[in-house]
Parts: structure tokens; sequence; C-alpha cells
């Protein structure tokens, strides 16, 4: 048993006192006259039953790591304030940020060419500052403003190639993977390569590209191949630590956190460091490059260890958490056999039922391994199987508003359990149709 005392107080104040890893919380107040009440909450035993959760994101986070969070966020390394609280430009804020960038540094193989810092603003945010930064540092080499190639194959590329245009960038869409299909409106499939209509190096500063399509289902099965001396920069904000990638293939890599990394709010930013030199600012609006907001100036973030502004200091412990885990339990060559295997089981169930019961549009080549989404033909039948696979505990299976049907969301901490109960729904599903 634990002992801990506590001083009666006087009436209507609220108090909270923690010994031993317990919190306990009480109040008085002139209306309750009874006992006081004591709410405790042992640290030691905060749990839940893991869901079998796969909404696209904000995404499920690993027990274990909501657990220590949850600590971290009343009391961290017992300092007597929780993460939320302290100082984003403290000592304890400062080791958070660097222990972060230590594990992504780690699990990425990433060379000392290549910073590693943080933003907010998510992957919307990275379309503007994308175009902001790769053109000075391209007007840095080449004294011109360069153009921008776009491979679009689904709704994020799509909306980083308008943001870019909307920018004054002049923006060749390499790649517009609408025009394969049948009504020259839908994304399902990714080019070949040898249809793509890429720029010079000389007049190209970057290509970009998404790597996984959340709405759409698609994900590329490779590193694209550019030209030498152009840029590659990629949002990988849905499949990110779900498998090894050579990241000196990359000008820049982003992801939004709240997928495979962490919490929403926060945004991991990889680049080449050479990329952070730029001309005179005279110099780029004499080139009629829009200079950034500084909270999207790379070199300016950098410079500041990410902390320029108030960056939020326990979405980035949940960052540290999750990769700390994921070396802990064996690196990306590990997850990336787990998050294969998943795949394979719902791809290989929906396969393998009865012709016309799931419609699996995407081309077998383009599919997600993150994102697996099919349509159910028939009046009601996609309600009726969202709502089987919720008496059966499952959720967040709704596709993207602007597409329907359903979306298994596969990322890291989905796991197999929660995948063979929606295999098994999937096969009773498709046998009583």
């Amino acid at each position: 048993m634990i002992h801990t005392s506590v001083r009666r107080a006087p009436r209507n104040t609220s108090h909270f006192v923690r010994r031993h890893n317990i919190s306990i919380f009480y109040n008085t107040s002139p209306a309750h006259e009874g006992p006081t009440t004591f709410h405790i909450i042992d640290h030691n035993n905060m749990s839940r039953t893991q869901p079998h959760y796969f909404g696209a994101g904000p995404a499920l986070l690993p027990a274990e790591v909501l657990q220590q969070a949850s600590s971290d966020l009343l009391n961290y390394k017992d300092s007597g304030l929780g993460l939320g609280e302290i100082s984003h430009r403290s000592a304890l804020a400062v080791n958070v940020v660097d222990s972060a960038k230590a594990t992504i540094k780690q699990l990425l193989a990433i060379p000392d060419t290549y910073e590693i810092f943080f933003l907010q603003g998510g992957g919307t945010g990275e379309f503007s500052a994308v175009v902001y930064n790769l053109l000075a540092s391209f007007a840095l080499k080449t004294g011109k403003k360069g153009k921008a190639d776009y491979l679009v194959t689904g709704s994020w590329s799509q909306r980083a190639a308008e943001e870019a245009t909307r920018l004054g960038v002049d923006v060749n869409l390499a790649v517009d993977a609408r025009k394969g299909s049948a009504d020259g409106k839908s994304y399902g499939t990714i080019p070949d390569p040898s249809t793509w209509s890429l720029g010079s190096a000389g007049e190209t500063a970057y290509v970009y590209y998404c790597d996984n399509e959340t709405v759409n289902g698609v994900e590329f099965p490779y590193i694209p191949e550019v030209p030498e001396g152009v840029e590659l920069v990629t949002d990988m904000s849905s499949n990110i630590l779900s498998r090894e990638f050579d990241v000196t293939k990359f000008g820049l890599v982003f992801a939004g956190a709240q997928k495979n990394i962490g919490m929403a709010g926060v945004t991991v930013c990889i680049i080449k460091k050479q990329l952070l030199a730029r001309p005179k600012e005279a110099d780029l609006v004499a080139l009629g490059i829009p200079l950034p907001p500084l909270v999207l100036d790379f070199p300016t973030i950098v410079k500041n260890n990410s902390l320029y502004n108030t960056l939020p200091i326990f979405n980035v412990h949940i960052v540290y958490l999750t990769t700390q885990r994921l070396i802990d339990n064996g690196g990306l060559k590990v997850q990336e056999a787990i998050s294969d295997a998943k795949a394979k089981k719902l791809y290989d169930t929906l396969d393998a039922a009865p012709k016309g019961v799931y419609n699996c549009f995407v081309e077998k080549a383009s599919r997600s391994r993150m994102n697996v989404v099919f349509t159910i033909p028939g009046e009601g039948k996609e309600k009726a199987f969202l709502d089987g696979a919720k008496e059966r505990g499952m959720t967040g299976l709704q596709g993207y508003r602007s597409v329907g049907g359903i979306r298994v969301s596969n990322y890291n901490a989905v796991s197999e359990r929660s995948i063979d109960l929606l295999v098994d729904w999937i096969k009773t599903f498709a046998a009583s149709a």
C-alpha cells in the first residue's frame, strides 16, 4: 500500500499531490458539505484495451507510448511540470528536440550532410514551404527562378501542385495520373516512368511527389529517378517509418507526424544541408521569388534548432517515444516486414472474395501498403459493412469524404490482431453478400 498525507485546505479550492507515481486530485467547496472526494490516478497502471481503429489520421498510437506520455504530460522527469508547460527554450525542451532528432537519424541512417528539424503547419504548410525554400536554393546555384515538376498521382500531390501554382511557380505536371483513368478524373495508378515529361536540369529546381496517397490508396514502390542536379522532394506523411529508404536520394523529405510518427501539430523535415544556403532577399525579390514567412524559412528554423517560435514540445516527445520504440523493436527492417505482411493479408483476402463483392480499383503495382481502399457495389452495402465492423469493435474505416468507399489505414500502430479481425469480417461479409 502507498501512503500519502494530504492536509485539509480551505474550502472552494482544488488540489493536486503526487507521490510514488500516484496522483491525487481533490476539491473542497461550500457546495459539498460531505467528506472531501479524492480522485486517484496510478500511473503505473494506466492502460487501455487497444482499439481496433483504422483511421487515416490522426491515427492510432502505440499504447505504451501513450502510457509513458500521459505520465510525462503531468510531471516530466520529476521537474514538477508537465511537457505541455515547460518553456520551449529550457534545457529539458532542448533535450526533447535533440533526442527526437537522434532517434530519427538512427532509424533512417541519415548522414551528417543532412539536417533534421521540426515545423508546424502539417503537410499543407509544407506545400508552401517547399516552394519558398527550394526556389531560393536553386536561385543561388543558377541565378534563375527555376521551374518545378510535379508527379500528380493523387489528391495530396494535386493540392501541392495547385499551391505551387498559386504562389507563382511555373509548374510542369510531369505526371497526371488522372489522364489514364476511364473517366479522366480518377486516381488509381502510377504511370510508367517512360511516359513522364520531366524538365531539364538547368531549368528545374525540384521534382515533387507524394510517396503515399492516403485518399486514393496509391503508393510508389520505388524512388523516382530524376535528372542529375535536380532535387527530389517527397511528402512521406503517411508511410515514413514503415520501410527503409535511401535518404541520400532526396533533397528534402517531410512528413506530418499524425500517421506513423506521432501526433498532429508537428512536421518532421529532413533536408540536404547545402540547400539551406540562399541569395540575399533583395536578389530573390528581383527574380520574382516569394519570400517565406520566417516560421517556414528553413535556414531560420535550423539555425534555432527548431525553436525559433514556440514548438509543441509534448508532440515532439511523442515523436521521440514512437521512434525509440521502433528502435527497441528491431528497426525499420523489422517494421517493413510487419507492414508488408499485414497489407498482404488484406489484399489477398479482398482479391479472393467472390467476383463483384469488393472493387479494389487501384492498379496492383501501385497499391498502397498503408491505405487499402475499395468500394462495395450495391445500394446500402458499404453502410452495412461499416455497421457490421463497428458491431465487432472496428472503427475508422470510412473512405475520405470526397471519394467515399472503404479505407483501411494500416499504419505501424495497427496490430496484426486488428488486421486478422478485419480479415475475418471481410470474409464473413463476402459470404453473406
